[in-house]
């Protein structure tokens, strides 16, 4: 009798599932590989928020803030545009004076929604904001799986008689 062959069914994962570094990380990468996310040209000259000295330097910054977008929309929804720029705002340095608080830019934030919107992925709620659609929980989900098994995955030493 030869070797016995077990095949594991992959599990799915949510969003929920896996570190959200690696997710926005690789639903960037996904976003930027389809070419189908429509990036605004003023992209490369343009800061991110008031209270930013410089803009940012990874020139692929766009799709990376565009990926924890519709993360935080598949965990909190409906969401708009002030509560956009809300969440990436932050620390105003006035120099002596004391520090405030800030929003972000809300055009980058109506941008990403936009382009969130033309490739189907969210769509505007009734009462206000966006939520994601059934297409866009899908396929972040793939991602979500395929992290989660890249991650999973455990090699066995015989030697060791233990997991590496």
């Amino acid at each position: 009798m030869g070797p016995k062959v077990v095949v594991k069914k992959m599990k799915g994962a949510t969003v929920k599932d896996v570190d959200q570094a690696k997710f926005v990380r690789a639903l960037a990468a996904f976003l930027k590989k389809s070419g189908k996310l429509k990036v605004p040209d003023w992209v490369d000259c343009v800061k991110t928020g008031r209270f930013k000295e410089l803009a940012p330097f990874d020139p692929d910054w766009f799709y990376t803030r565009t990926a924890s977008v519709i993360r935080h929309i598949y965990m909190r929804s409906p969401v708009g545009i002030r509560t956009m720029a809300k969440i990436f705002g932050g620390r105003k340095r006035n120099g002596v004076r004391p520090s405030h608080f800030c929003r972000s830019s809300a055009s980058i934030a109506r941008k990403s929604l936009q382009a969130l919107e033309q490739l189907k992925m969210i769509q505007k709620h009734s009462s206000g904001g966006r939520v994601i659609t059934s297409q866009g929980r899908q396929d972040l989900d793939r991602i979500a799986t395929q992290i989660k098994n890249k991650t999973n995955v455990k090699l066995f030493d015989p030697d060791r008689k233990s997991v590496v």
